[in-house]
C-alpha cells in the first residue's frame, strides 16, 4: 500500500500528566526531640501544547501517533523535598490549524501565527503535603491531598492552508505551472490532470522584498461542491485566502470552453461557500503559448492580448473570436498569459500585488525623495560615499525625534 504523504484532517487522543500526590512524613532524626511534620508537595503535570510550526504543512505526524500524552508529576517525598514537575508535551502543528473538541464539536483554537503555542490540556496541580496542615493544635497533622487529575479528550485537528492567493481552476488548467513560474515551489507538473494531490504553497518575492504567498489546491470539477471528484476535501484550503485566481486553459484542452469552465467554477464556489464567492478575484487565461500567431491580427478587436492567436488544437476559432467570446460571455476581462514563454507574467504579479497589498520592507522609494539611480555616487571603493546612503531604501532617511529629558527642561 502506497504511503499517504499528506494528511489535513485527524483526531487524537490528548491527556495532560497527573499531578503528584503531596507526601505525609514525619521528621526522625537523632537528637531532634520534636522533629514534626516534613513532607514535601507533589509535582505539577505536564501539558499537552499545540505549537505552529512553519517548517511543517501537514498533519502526517499526528496520523501516525495519535496519542498525546504528557508526563505526570512526580510525588512528594520526605524532608520537605517536592515532587519533579511533569515535562510539557509540546507538538508542532503546521499554520492553519484549527482544534475542535469530538464530543461537542466545540471550537478551541485557531492556530494562525508562527510560533502560536495553545495549551489543549492543563496537567493536574500537585497535591499538598501534611506540612501545610500544622497548627498550634494539631501539630502532627497526617492530612494530605492527592495530585489533580489529569485533563483528557479528544481533539479533531483540521487543516487550512494560510496563503494571500489561492489557485482555482479545473484539472490540467496549468496551475502548478504558474506557482512553479512565480515561485520556488515545485509542484508535479505533467501532461495528465490531478497531477497535484494535496495543496502546495510557493511565495511570490517582489523587487521591494514584499511577499505574497500562493496556494495551489488539486483541479476542481462540476459538482465538487456536493462532493463529485475530491469534493469539497480541499476547497477548504482556499478559506483563508484574500484573493481567488480562476486559471482558465484558454486553449481548450479536451474539447473544453474556457467559458463554461469560468461559470462552472463560479458556481462551485457560490454552493461551497457565498462569502467566498464574494471575495477579491483574478481570472487569468493561461496557455497562450498553445496558440499559434493568427494572420489576421489587424481584424482582432482593439485592446485583446490574445488577439494574434488560434487555437492550436482544432483550429475552428481564432484567437481573437475566442478571447472576444470569453469577455462577451463572462463579462470579465482576463489576464492573458503563458507560464512557457513567461508573457503577461509581470502583468499577473501587478494585479495581486494591488489586490492583496503585502507589506514592504522598504521604508521609502527613490521617486518619493526624487532620486535617480543615475547619480548615485560610486560605490565601488573600500568606503560608501555617504551621499550614496540616500538611495538605499532599507534605510530610514528621516531624523529621529529628540527625546524628552527632565533635566534639560524639556518636558512635555
Amino acid at each position: 500500500m502506497k504511503a499517504k504523504t499528506f494528511i489535513d484532517q485527524v483526531e487524537v487522543q490528548v491527556r495532560s500528566g497527573k499531578g503528584g500526590d503531596g507526601a505525609m512524613s514525619m521528621r526522625r532524626e537523632a537528637l531532634v526531640e520534636f522533629g514534626g511534620p516534613d513532607g514535601g508537595d507533589g509535582g505539577r503535570g505536564g501539558d499537552v501544547v499545540f505549537k505552529a510550526s512553519e517548517h511543517i504543512n501537514s498533519l502526517l505526524s499526528l496520523y501516525y501517533d495519535p496519542k498525546c500524552y504528557a508526563q505526570d508529576g512526580e510525588n512528594g517525598k520526605g524532608q520537605k523535598m517536592f515532587g519533579k514537575r511533569g515535562k510539557d508535551l509540546v507538538v508542532p502543528v503546521p499554520l492553519g490549524t484549527e482544534v475542535y473538541e469530538v464530543d461537542t464539536g466545540l471550537l478551541v483554537a485557531d492556530i494562525t501565527e508562527p510560533g502560536q503555542a495553545v495549551v489543549v490540556a492543563k496537567g493536574g496541580v500537585g497535591g499538598f503535603a501534611n506540612v501545610h496542615f500544622k497548627s498550634s493544635l494539631n501539630q502532627a497533622p497526617t492530612e494530605h491531598t492527592p495530585g489533580g487529575a489529569a485533563e483528557e479528550k479528544r481533539l479533531r485537528l483540521e487543516l487550512k492552508t494560510i496563503a494571500d492567493a489561492g489557485l482555482l481552476g479545473f484539472p490540467n488548467a496549468g496551475k502548478s505551472s504558474l506557482l512553479s513560474a512565480l515561485s520556488s515551489a515545485t509542484p508535479k507538473i505533467a501532461s495528465y490532470p490531478f497531477t497535484t494531490l494535496n495543496p502546495i504553497v510557493g511565495t511570490i518575492r517582489y523587487d521591494d522584498y514584499a511577499t505574497v504567498r500562493m496556494a495551489d489546491v488539486p483541479g476542481i470539477i462540476e459538482g465538487a461542491a456536493k462532493g463529485v471528484g475530491l469534493g469539497l476535501a480541499f476547497l477548504k484550503h482556499l478559506e483563508r485566502s484574500k484573493v481567488l485566481v480562476y486559471v482558465i486553459d484558454l486553449a481548450g484542452t479536451d474539447n473544453r470552453e474556457p467559458w463554461a469552465d469560468y461559470r462552472i467554477l463560479r458556481k462551485e464556489i457560490e454552493e461551497y461557500s457565498a462569502e467566498l464567492a464574494e471575495r477579491p478575484a483574478l481570472v487569468v487565461c493561461n496557455k497562450i503559448d498553445a496558440l499559434e500567431e493568427d494572420a489576421a491580427r489587424s481584424a482582432a478587436p482593439t485592446g485583446e492580448v490574445g488577439a494574434s492567436r488560434i487555437a492550436a488544437p482544432t483550429g475552428e476559432v481564432g484567437a481573437a473570436l475566442r478571447a472576444a467570446r470569453f469577455e462577451k460571455e463572462t463579462g470579465v476581462k482576463p489576464i492573458y498569459l503563458s507560464c512557457a514563454t513567461r508573457e503577461g507574467l509581470d502583468e499577473f504579479k501587478a494585479a495581486l500585488r494591488e489586490l492583496v497589498q503585502p507589506k514592504t520592507k522598504f521604508h521609502h522609494t527613490h521617486a518619493e525623495h526624487g532620486l535617480d539611480l543615475a547619480d548615485m555616487p560610486d560605490t565601488t571603493g573600500d568606503e560608501v560615499p555617504a551621499e550614496a546612503m540616500k538611495y538605499a531604501t532599507f534605510l530610514k532617511l528621516e531624523k529621529p525625534k529628540a527625546k524628552s529629558h527632565p533635566s534639560r527642561g524639556n518636558i512635555h
